[in-house]
């Protein structure tokens, strides 16, 4: 059980989220920045630190790894996929969170069930 808590993503706080979003929009910026000056090369690097920090601040999800692939076609790498990608994980792990946290309402006027 030890190992699959190391897996586990960390909950979401307003820091961590505003850095992801930072980390996606810097990196799109960034990728599209260099496509207009013509600049090409580094798109690769910016999209391997862009996936290390994201996964290191929210966590690993499925949907990283079509955006990581996506990334590497051109001219649909111009497109703000880091930026599209993480709010979807940050949805999905919302969802998941709440989903989890949740407590069943207490109704006091229902009756436990007798057993027979």
């Amino acid at each position: 059980m030890k190992v699959m808590e190391k897996f586990r993503p960390p909950h979401l706080s307003r820091l961590r989220i505003f850095l992801a979003l930072a980390v996606a929009i810097g990196a799109d910026g960034l990728q599209l920045l260099l496509a207009a000056v013509g600049w090409v090369g580094p798109d690769q690097v910016i999209d391997c630190i862009a996936m290390g920090l994201t996964i290191w601040l929210l966590g690993f999800h499925v949907l990283l790894l079509p955006t990581f692939a996506i990334e590497l076609i051109p001219l649909v790498d111009d497109f703000p996929t880091w930026t599209a990608c993480v709010i979807a994980v940050i949805a999905l792990r919302k969802r998941e969170e709440k989903h989890f946290t949740s407590t069943p309402p207490q109704n006091s006027s229902l009756k436990p069930p007798i057993d027979v």
